[in-house]
C-alpha cells in the first residue's frame, strides 16, 4: 500500500511539472511557494475554507482562466483583483501546476 501511495505521488508530481497552460510549462514547486498566499482563504492545499471554493479541484486551464479574468476585471472581486494584479503568465502556470497536483 505504501508503494502504491509513493507511485501515485510520483505520478502526480510528474503531471504537475508537465502541466502546460497556453504553451507555458508550470512548475509545481514554484507554485507551491506562491500558493502560501492563497492558503489563508483556500486552505493549505486549496481544498476550500468557508465560503472560499476548492481550487485544487479545478483543471489547470480553468484555474488560469479564472486568474486572468480576475486580473483583467472580467470577474469582479476586489481581493482577487489585488492578488492577481502582479501575477505573470508563468506565475499563473506555476500555481495551476501546483493545484492540479493536489
Amino acid at each position: 500500500m505504501m508503494q502504491l501511495k509513493r507511485l501515485l505521488g510520483c505520478v502526480l508530481a510528474a503531471m504537475a511539472v508537465a502541466t502546460t497552460v497556453q504553451g507555458i510549462e508550470g512548475d509545481a514547486e514554484q507554485g507551491k511557494a506562491a500558493a502560501q498566499g492563497c492558503a489563508g482563504c483556500h486552505g493549505p492545499q486549496g481544498e476550500g475554507m468557508g465560503p472560499n471554493p476548492n481550487i485544487a479541484d479545478m483543471s489547470a486551464e480553468a484555474f488560469v482562466q479564472a486568474l486572468k479574468e480576475y486580473k483583467d476585471g472580467t470577474r469582479q472581486n476586489a481581493m482577487k483583483q489585488a492578488i492577481t494584479a502582479n501575477l505573470t503568465e508563468q506565475d499563473m502556470a506555476d500555481l495551476a501546476a501546483y493545484y492540479a497536483a493536489q
